[in-house]
């Protein structure tokens, strides 16, 4: 039988050791092809390249666990997937898999997120599609934590299928594998980020600004992947891409604005 093909991206760019460790573990999995970017393109979100040329390079970052193929891209992640899909891949994949991102893209992170960006950019192609978060932001942060966890959540995936319109975002807390409880099913957990910009001067006395900000929980409920996240559950919330509030169109229909 052939093997699933599971393209791999994230947003960490293709060196990224959570991008090396997703590629290690997919490879007990099935057959591994990368598309990444070349260099770090956090919060970027769904951004695409429209004025600029893109570029790509058939790589091997990694001789004893790397993919069959890998190639890097100088666009964003959502831009990886689509140059994947549509010029260097030769087969559709069976899975796609972004991650392991750096830090967390839970609750309202997911909207900023390239990572996530990059599985729903699948996702809107028909492809399943997984993004894969740990909470914690080191350049040496131990993802192998969670190995057996990504490879039960990618096989039931592929075993089973995912809605569709629907990709998954999982996020693991920063916690060995011991400590770990267990996968919760969640739905994403009402938040803020309270913004600030630092304001500063250059030797040359014009003003930049660094955006800061402290996060804001604003969501008491136990069923979420915040909760979930803080009590050393693994988070698995499934994200939909259609944007429509449908609970909204009667309310809006009750207006003025047919005459």
């Amino acid at each position: 039988m052939q093997k699933p093909l599971i393209l791999v991206t994230n947003d960490d760019g293709i060196t990224a050791p959570g991008l090396r460790a997703l590629v290690k573990f997919m490879k007990e999995v099935g057959d591994v092809f990368v598309v990444a970017p070349d260099s770090p393109q956090s919060g970027m979100g769904h951004a695409i390249t429209l004025d600029n040329t893109l570029y790509s390079k058939k790589m091997k970052v990694d001789l004893m666990n790397g993919a069959k193929e890998e190639y890097s891209c100088s666009g964003t992640p959502a831009d990886c997937v689509k140059l994947g899909l549509q010029e260097l891949l030769d087969r559709r994949p069976n899975l796609c898999v972004s991650g392991i991102n750096h830090g967390s893209n839970s609750s309202i992170n997911v909207i900023y997120s390239g990572t996530m960006s990059a599985a729903i950019e699948a996702g809107i192609e028909g492809i399943p599609a997984i993004g894969f978060s740990l909470c914690d932001y080191s350049w040496e942060a131990d993802f192998d934590q969670a190995k057996e966890s990504i490879i039960k959540i990618v096989k039931e995936a592929l075993e089973n299928g995912i809605p569709k319109g629907v990709v998954l975002n999982v996020n693991i807390p920063k916690l060995s594998k011991k400590e770990l409880k267990g996968i919760k099913i969640c739905r994403q957990a009402r938040a803020n980020w309270k913004e600030k910009f630092d304001k500063r001067t250059n030797p040359m006395g014009k003003d930049y600004y660094w955006l800061t900000g402290e996060f804001e929980l604003l969501d008491k409920g136990e069923d979420t992947d915040e909760w979930a996240l803080a009590n050393g559950y693994i988070s698995v919330v499934p994200t939909q891409f259609d944007l429509t509030a449908h609970h909204a169109i009667q309310h809006i229909n009750n207006w003025n604005l047919h005459e």
